[in-house]
């Protein structure tokens, strides 16, 4: 019975050590979701203006270029998942992947070839483990991004929409990551950044209110395309790469907050398990005293005798 009680006792010990790290991580992932919530927040201005002048100059010109115009029939499609680089947050890199899996059947029932592009080390592993091929990938940088993460991936993707399809370009590029709505809701979506849909920008414009000035382009709007579209895309990855941190930061406190109420509660249990196990130790040495002295006084009669 004492070996049971002690097999309880080191249960209790290793289970109260986990609950201290799980409890000390989602204190640190909330402490995070904070942090990147003013990033998103304070990226948001920017992206908002840069896509009203990007609508501006494409929508007041007459020029057909290749980031803004649809291919005819197009024929091959670029995706960028965003994942995580580390666990421990639920289901958030799982709900991704799964995200990207379904417009990759969507594009595939268009008869559009799909180049893939991953950020984090768990959707490289996801497509490594089942031998699939990913164009280009980026690790290190999912729970706290910066700008220039955003330029790095963003440069082989304008590369490849700016290429013909011959020559291994694409004609769509389109994004999936995890949607910041609260602390307790994140969302797996997808979109398309390219070619821009102008007729979307200018319906959001419109239910706004806003109205879209007309320009005088210097020294062409083709140039002012070349040189606005790139950081389009850089801002639009930029303020994904955000909000997937952010939903990074609340699946994983989340996560913890769970593994840290499950460890209490096994934590009573087996505290209860423990009491049992030495009520019954106690009771069987109280019984065992009790035949000891039982057998003493028989003992002491007979002798007496």
């Amino acid at each position: 019975m004492g070996a049971q009680l002690r097999v309880y006792k080191r249960r209790i010990q290793a289970v109260t050590a986990t609950k201290k790290i799980t409890k000390a991580m989602e204190m640190i992932a909330a402490s995070r979701i904070v942090k990147a919530q003013r990033k998103v927040a304070a990226s948001m201005p920017y992206a908002t203006e840069l896509t009203r002048a990007v609508t501006a100059v494409a929508t007041g010109s007459n020029t057909n270029h290749p980031l803004t115009t649809e291919a005819e029939s197009p024929a091959r499609a670029a995706v960028l998942l965003l994942t995580s680089d580390r666990g421990l947050a639920g289901g958030y890199s799982s709900n991704a992947i799964k995200a990207a899996e379904r417009l990759r059947e969507r594009l595939a029932a268009e008869g559009k070839e799909v180049d893939t592009y991953i950020v984090g080390r768990k959707g490289v592993a996801y497509y490594g483990f089942r031998e699939r091929k990913v164009s280009q990938s980026w690790t290190g940088f999912t729970d706290s991004p910066e700008y220039s993460d955003a330029k790095k991936i963003a440069e082989p993707l304008i590369e490849s929409i700016q290429k013909d399809t011959a020559e291994g370009g694409v004609d769509e590029l389109h994004i999936v990551f995890t949607e910041f709505v609260s602390m307790m809701t994140q969302n797996a979506v997808d979109g398309r950044m390219l070619p821009l849909s102008l007729d979307q920008v200018a319906e959001e414009s419109n239910e706004k209110g806003e109205i879209l000035p007309l320009f005088d382009f210097e020294p062409s709007a083709e140039d002012v395309l070349d040189a606005l579209l790139p950081r389009y895309v850089e801002s639009r990855i930029y303020n994904a790469l955000l909000q997937a941190a952010a939903s990074e930061h609340a699946a994983r406190r989340r996560a913890m907050k769970s593994a840290t109420d499950n460890a209490g509660d096994l934590i009573k249990s087996l505290s209860r398990l423990a009491n049992a196990a030495r009520q019954a130790e106690i009771t069987q040495e109280i019984s065992e005293i009790v035949g000891g002295a039982g057998a003493l006084a028989d003992a002491s009669a007979g002798s007496d005798k």
